[in-house]
């Protein structure tokens, strides 16, 4: 069961786990902060180790929110977007048909209905961000599960705001961003490869960073590059 913890101006998710310490994090893109605690630790104990680390929350959060966003979308002629790290230019075609987006080179072709919204074409670009993670994933995946030695049962695509991804060891099933297509390649890689990884080690113990040692050596620096990219402006 999760509680949460509030210090004032910080709020904590606490989650008790299968555990035998306690495990600070602030996720991005919003700061939320979480604890992941022993089953049998006391909330006392919780509280005192959340106060301690206040100042790390903070100048964590600060960072976060100091990191760039990308400028609202109005889904128009010449609008600029981004698909797998790439900067491209948005061109509307109006014509009776199902809409469909397409990608030639460094445009996006987005073909709408006429009188067609903002909020209908911003529908519409993001269900073909969203296939564009799945076909991409299905590759991925099959790397990283061959190197783990795990099956996912499911992966599923969709808008996240707290998170890059996450996994549920009990299913089996991983979640996606849908803005990873946004992201470059590598980003995708590294995020399959974190989540995956908690099949073979739920908790971020050494034995799980090992994992993603050997099988991805430079994925600090693909973190990091991830966590400063723009991030949406909804976000």
């Amino acid at each position: 069961m999760e509680i949460v913890l509030d210090l004032g101006d910080v709020s904590v998710d606490v989650v008790r786990k299968d555990i035998k310490n306690l495990h600070l994090s602030v996720h991005p893109p919003t700061g939320r902060v979480r604890i992941a605690a022993p089953s049998r630790a006391s909330l006392d104990t919780i509280r005192a180790f959340a106060v301690a680390h206040v100042a790390w929350i903070k100048r964590n959060q600060r960072k976060i929110k100091m990191q760039k966003r990308e400028a609202p979308r109005e889904y128009v002629d010449r609008e600029s977007h981004f698909v797998w790290g790439e900067r491209v230019m948005l061109y509307v075609v109006e014509r009776d048909g199902p809409p469909s987006v397409v990608r030639r080179h460094r445009t996006l072709i987005l073909q709408m209905r006429p009188g067609a919204t903002a909020a209908d074409k911003q529908r519409v670009v993001e269900s073909w961000y969203r296939d564009e993670v799945r076909r991409a994933a299905q590759t991925v995946r099959a790397k990283w599960e061959k190197y783990l030695g795990v099956a996912a049962r499911q992966t599923f695509v969709q808008r996240m705001k707290t998170k890059w991804g996450s996994c549920n060891p009990l299913t089996s099933n991983v979640r996606l961003n849908t803005d990873l297509a946004k992201k470059p390649p590598q980003c995708l890689e590294y995020v399959v490869l974190h989540e995956l990884a908690h099949l073979r080690e739920r908790t971020h113990s050494p034995e799980f960073y090992a994992l993603l040692d050997h099988g991805m050596p430079q994925w600090r620096e693909v973190r990091r590059m991830l966590n400063d990219l723009p991030l949406t402006a909804d976000a």
